[in-house]
């Protein structure tokens, strides 16, 4: 019975870690930055367009996750993802720059 009990209090702290899992930055962006970037809304740079993204990836990954934390123009602040964390903002970031290759 003592087994069973630490097994399950086990069982309960790790659910967090699992339940808060990072998402991949294909995930970020077709839940969340695909409402804009895939038609350019607003100024917004399209998914997979190299000439618009290139003078944005000039600027490096930092830079853009400070804008994107921040907002920019039309872009409001963390863009529509506010629960995303700063890894998985970067996943997306990094997702949308590799596909304007």
């Amino acid at each position: 019975m003592k087994k069973l009990m630490i097994l399950a209090a086990t069982a309960v702290l790790a659910l967090p870690l699992t339940a808060n899992a990072e998402r991949s930055g294909e995930e970020i962006y077709n839940a969340k930055c695909s409402v804009c970037h895939a038609a350019g809304v607003a100024g917004a740079p399209k998914f997979g367009n190299a000439e618009e993204w290139a003078p944005r990836a000039e600027k490096g990954l930092d830079a853009l996750l400070a804008t994107a934390k921040s907002g920019l123009n039309a872009m409001p602040p963390m863009g529509t993802c506010m629960d995303c964390s700063d890894t998985e903002m970067q996943a997306a970031i990094q997702y949308m720059l590799d596909a304007a290759k």
